[in-house]
């Protein structure tokens, strides 16, 4: 009996053993991936390695319940990638999907709630009859598919401004931002959903203790929010794109209302004075002038990175960098700002850090409006920043990155004014983005009499064909309007005079007088 009991124990142990060796086989091993470069800190060396290539624009990118980095990719899927290996799953593609500029599948949430295992994505569709909406759609997720999509919301979408970041609140409530759908009177309006944060149940339900009863409105007043947070003090962050000036950084609160389309920034023109004396709005606690295009943010709590802890990390489009936002200890304030990776990732779209303190970055080149150089080989990229060892800073043939030193100045004030407000859409060489931004090389209306184009600057352009609205410039001084105007007339193959400031006056006047007539 003895000896049979010796051999039970034997096939039982062969068994346990067969079994582990098989799981583990199935498993993938961990990957060691390389240090691309280094960027050296303070007094923290973090090492930057591609966790995976070759994506389709990832717009969002969060740390999932499974230890997985979960993305959106705009053209429609929905996938995971396992950080230690690179390997990749995709969950879901949708067909419903709009894809055009900045439309497609945009913001997710991933809910670590085991009993409520839902992902909610929104995403801009194509309605038979040509009108565009957006979609907040909530999923429910097993280990290896999404599956059982409900509509919680739709609302008014348009060629551009459509927000659709998702955040999932402290207390279980769904926060979808939304953008004005490029029509700026519906971001103050609470009949409007469009340009507000909206807060609903899992269920798309209104949740009781709303500000306005039976509305989703948490706050008013957006242009077009691109990323939302919460910080550990449950403070929710808001990055916002301004229009010609005031990209912003907002705390949103409940009911608070912050401006748009009368106040951009800190209210600080006569005309936003006066009307902030009579409608009190919620100031940002950044704003940027000229604009940096902010992206996706997430909160840096980890002590992992010591430089970096207790800020909103932040990615921008236009600056093409990383922002590092510190707060004072109230979480309420922004106390200084860091900048990183000017133009050497290209466009940085979204962030995401998990637990154990890595920052991973998603870059945007390969959408509709690439910075100069971009798409690089193998872009798009999710990529990883993680703290080394003090002596990684020595290691042989890896790059460091510090610093970059101050931007040139510009050859002329006209030169200048072009790089802050018109670069990033009519581009260095002046030749714009087909079909979405015109080219000002040998362009008709940029060559011809000065007052029309004087006037464009001045008011902007709206109404105008698809992705083609372009913001007005009058909040810009004499001197840099004759400045810009003269530097467009005479770049690349344009040859036309110089326009002096008397000659922006003049245009100034004229229009002034057309207005006048008009309401007579």
């Amino acid at each position: 009996m003895k000896k049979l009991m010796s051999v039970l124990l034997l096939i039982l142990l062969l068994a346990a053993g067969g079994y582990l060796f098989f799981r583990n086989a199935r498993k993938p091993a961990a990957v060691q991936f390389p240090v691309e470069a280094i960027l050296a800190l303070d007094t923290t060396p973090v090492g930057i390695s591609t966790i995976i290539s070759d994506l389709n624009v990832p717009w969002e990118i969060a740390w999932g319940p499974d230890g997985q980095i979960w993305f959106t990719e705009q053209s429609g899927t929905i996938s995971k990638v396992d950080p230690q290996t690179g390997v990749r799953k995709l969950l879901l593609t949708i067909p419903d999907v709009y894809r055009q500029r900045t439309l497609g599948l945009l913001g997710m949430a991933v809910s670590d709630n085991k009993l409520l295992p839902y992902v909610f994505v929104d995403y801009t569709h194509l309605n038979k009859d040509s009108s565009i909406v957006s979609r907040l759609v909530r999923y429910t997720y097993t280990a290896d598919t999404l599956k059982d999509p409900l509509v919680l919301l739709e609302l008014p979408g348009n060629t551009g401004h459509n927000g659709s970041r998702v955040a999932i609140s402290p207390d279980g409530k769904i926060i979808l931002s939304t953008g004005d759908a490029a029509n700026g009177e519906n971001a103050p309006d609470t009949a409007s959903i469009n340009g507000k944060t909206l807060r609903l149940n899992f269920d798309g339900s209104i949740p009781a203790d709303n500000p306005y009863p039976g509305s989703p409105v948490w706050s008013r007043g957006h242009r077009n929010i691109q990323g939302l947070v919460y910080s550990s003090a449950g403070h929710l962050f808001a990055s916002e794109h301004g229009d010609a000036t005031d990209d912003e950084i907002n705390y949103i609160q409940k009911k608070a209302f912050y401006g748009w389309p009368r106040v951009e920034g800190f209210a600080d023109r006569a005309d936003e004075k006066a009307y902030a004396d009579s409608f009190p709005f919620t100031a940002p606690l950044k704003a940027w002038t000229p604009t940096i295009a902010p992206a996706g943010v997430d909160y840096y709590a980890s002590s992992r990175i010591p430089e970096w802890q207790n800020s909103i990390l932040m990615g921008t489009l236009k600056a093409a960098s990383l922002r590092v936002l510190h707060l004072n200890a109230a979480q309420d304030a922004v106390t200084a700002e860091d900048i990183y990776f000017s133009g050497h990732f290209g466009r940085i779209r979204d962030i995401c850090v998990s637990p154990a303190g890595d920052v991973y970055i998603a870059t945007s080149n390969r959408d509709w409006n690439p910075g100069k150089g971009f798409p690089l080989p193998h872009d798009d990229r999710i990529i990883r920043l993680s703290a080394l060892d003090q002596h990684a800073v020595t290691a042989p043939g890896i790059p460091v990155l510090k610093a970059l030193p101050a931007a040139k100045p510009a050859a002329s004030r006209g030169a200048a004014v072009y790089k802050n407000y018109c670069e990033a859409c009519h581009k260095p060489d002046g030749k714009g983005v087909p079909g979405s931004f015109p080219a000002l090389d040998q362009n008709t209306l940029v060559n011809g009499s000065v007052a029309p184009l004087i006037s464009t600057i001045v008011n902007g352009r709206k109404g105008a064909a698809a992705g083609e609205q372009m913001p007005a410039f009058g909040f810009l001084p004499d001197e840099d309007l004759a400045a810009v105007t003269s530097y467009i007339r005479s770049s690349w193959n344009n040859h036309t005079d110089s326009v002096p400031v008397s000659g922006v006056l003049q245009a100034r006047k004229k229009m002034t007088g057309n207005v006048l007539n008009e309401k007579k």
